[in-house]
């Protein structure tokens, strides 16, 4: 089937390539490549691999005259990177769609991506650095029959791995702009939009014990609304029982999920308050898959995310299963000539969130156990997470601009990394960066980053403390050199001791045009790189990188 499939979109576009000359159409593509090698390294356990190179890269080509749209994506991972699932490797066209609109009708055969209001119910993307692409294959229309209201529908399976899910999966999804579709409404200062979507799951039951549902079903209500500096939005979602169906265990529970955010912006001035509860909302294309594979929703996190090295050590996995949390967050910038704001003024953030367990756990429908938690417990349940951090950036002068951050985070290793420690790890970290203007298109940024582990008997001592540092010199547009060194000071672990280590990165990157080429050789340490909540386990290595990207 994989042959099959690039023998027949390298045919189609080698027939669009020839006709190009004759027609309007435009080609546009893109090139990513990421390689690395692998040196043994005892002190960081850091082992080789047989192939002692391995390699992800794809390539978009897409092809657009008028209304008709097609592309199609290569993929080669040869071997996969570690860290990222085994089951990649090979090369292959997995991504190939045409798409055309007809009098309003939008019409998609192939693969898609496609997510219904917040994500709830459903949700298919591709994150290619943490090894997901969930993508659709099949059929999906989307039509606004008249001002205001919007519909979409599909039917199709999704992508695992180099193959396709046993789930068919149905979905339909509306949106109203209410001040679009009432004329009365268009001139209102208040601006709503309510939306509903239906997901349903179909697989057969060949469970010889337990008698399975075939179709498993979800649906989610919201809406949004903003009136001058003001903005609401909220969602909610019922997922109906999905049982797993092991043989000794099943939960034939319901799950639910409920997110709200209220913003309110102005000039110099943002705050964010949200909040969301989720309950069993494991949803997937697969009954009883696991990991990142198959999943057909996305709880959105209700944490920052944090970019600096150490503050991103431990960052928070949303917990589809269960969890409850709110975040508030002020960002506030001090006027010029202000006494606070100085010559060039000052901005200001704080933001604080609160990841919990739900009351009891999840909700659990078993021979043995029923349970539904309370809907809103928060005051002795399990902590998970919990953030509080400021950040201030300022602008010296016309030459040198300051950024401080410091964080006060308290991590649930059992919870987020399904570790048996029976500790949580509180960290404080402490970072400052400066960038130094030295002349026209030459830059230099520095970086200086401290993380200190709580040591008292209360809470996991972890690896210890870090200390990071960072140089990097831009010579613009072209050129930049960038020199990192990231330096535990020992710990011991499992009652084994481990000695101090320095994490050396040197790396040189060159850009002209669309194309960017990075080289660089070090060592990386083991952790979970996080985007949006979702995480992948990155392990320790040493060697030589390589990054290409390119664009036409």
């Amino acid at each position: 089937m994989k042959k099959l499939t690039i023998i027949i979109a390298c045919s189609f576009i080698s027939y669009l390539t020839r006709s190009q000359d004759n027609s309007n159409g435009t080609f546009q593509g893109d090139f990513n490549l990421s390689a690395q090698s692998y040196y043994e390294d005892p002190a960081i356990n850091a082992e080789k691999v047989d192939e002692f190179l391995l390699m992800n890269a794809y390539s978009n080509i897409r092809y657009n005259k008028g209304n008709f749209t097609f592309g199609v994506r290569f993929e080669s991972y040869l071997n996969v990177l570690q860290g990222f699932e085994s089951n990649f490797n090979g090369n292959g066209i997995p991504y190939r769609f045409a798409q055309y609109n007809v009098n309003g009708l939008d019409i998609t055969v192939g693969n898609f991506y496609e997510q219904f209001g917040n994500g709830l119910i459903f949700r298919s993307y591709e994150e290619k650095t943490l090894g997901i692409d969930n993508v659709m294959d099949g059929v999906r229309l989307k039509y606004s029959p008249f001002k205001g209201l919007s519909l979409k529908g599909f039917v199709a399976t999704q992508r695992l791995f180099w193959e396709q899910g046993p789930g068919i999966i149905r979905g339909f999804d509306t949106d109203l702009n209410l001040n679009e579709a009432i004329s009365s409404l268009e001139g209102s200062k208040t601006y709503a939009v309510i939306g509903g979507s239906f997901i349903s799951r179909f697989q057969d039951d060949n469970n010889p014990v337990y008698n399975l549902p075939e179709n498993v079903a979800a649906y989610a209500i919201r809406s949004t609304i903003n009136r001058g500096k003001i903005s609401f939005n909220s969602e909610y979602a019922y997922k109906y029982n999905d049982p797993a169906g092991g043989i000794t265990y099943n939960n034939f529970a319901s799950g639910s999920a409920l997110m709200s955010n209220l913003s309110y912006s102005q000039r110099g001035l943002g705050i964010l308050l949200e909040a969301h509860r989720v309950d069993n909302m494991d949803y997937r294309s697969k009954r009883g898959g696991t990991g990142k594979e198959l999943t057909l929703n996305y709880i959105p996190a209700i944490s920052k995310q944090h970019a600096y090295t150490l503050a991103a050590l431990y960052p928070f996995a949303t917990q589809p299963l269960g969890e409850i949390g709110f975040q508030g967050e002020i960002n506030y910038t001090f006027k010029k000539k202000s006494k606070l704001g100085g010559k060039y003024g000052t901005q200001f953030g704080i933001n604080y969130s609160r990841i919990n367990g739900l009351n009891g756990g999840p909700s659990e429908l078993t021979i043995n156990r029923d349970h539904t938690p309370m809907f809103f417990s928060v005051i002795n349940e399990e902590l998970y997470f919990r953030d509080l951090n400021f950040d201030l950036k300022k602008k010296i002068s016309k030459k040198v601009k300051v950024m401080l951050n410091y964080l006060d985070m308290i991590y649930n290793k059992d919870v987020i990394e399904g570790k048996i420690i029976g500790k949580n790890v509180h960290a404080r970290i402490g970072i400052a960066e400066v960038n130094y203007k030295i002349k026209p298109k030459h830059t230099l940024r520095s970086e200086f980053q401290y993380l200190s582990i709580d040591k008292s008997d209360k809470y996991y001592k972890d690896q210890g403390d870090w200390v990071m540092g960072l140089l990097e010199y831009t010579f613009s547009p072209h050129w930049f050199f960038a020199f990192v060194d990231q330096y535990n000071g020992g710990y011991t672990s499992e009652g084994k001791t481990y000695e101090a280590v320095h994490y050396l990165n040197i790396s040189c990157g060159y850009s002209k045009g669309t194309n960017r080429f990075v080289l660089g050789y070090g060592k990386v340490r083991e952790g979970i790189f996080c985007v949006g909540g979702v995480c992948r386990n990155v392990p320790s290595s040493n060697g030589f990188t390589l990054n290409i990207t390119s664009s036409f």
